[in-house]
């Protein structure tokens, strides 16, 4: 599942994508993500070896992270 229009399209039922994808699913980059992640302000799960980030940690993460839009 490469194609970001696939993954958004199976959102509804996938549970946590990795770094990248949750990234490229943000439109920001990996460092931006990493730096979210190390701070501990975007929430993760590791699991063996692996980083997973569930899409309603992305949700609330870009909610509290909102501008009011300026008219």
């Amino acid at each position: 599942m490469t194609d970001t229009t696939e993954l958004l399209t199976h959102t509804a039922q996938i549970l946590a994508v990795s770094p990248s994808e949750a990234a490229r699913l943000c439109g920001i980059g990996r460092t931006t993500l990493y730096t979210a992640l190390s701070s501990g302000e975007l929430r993760s799960a590791k699991i063996g070896t692996r980083r997973l980030i569930t899409i309603d940690a992305l949700r609330d993460w870009l909610e509290r992270n909102e501008q009011p839009t300026e008219a």
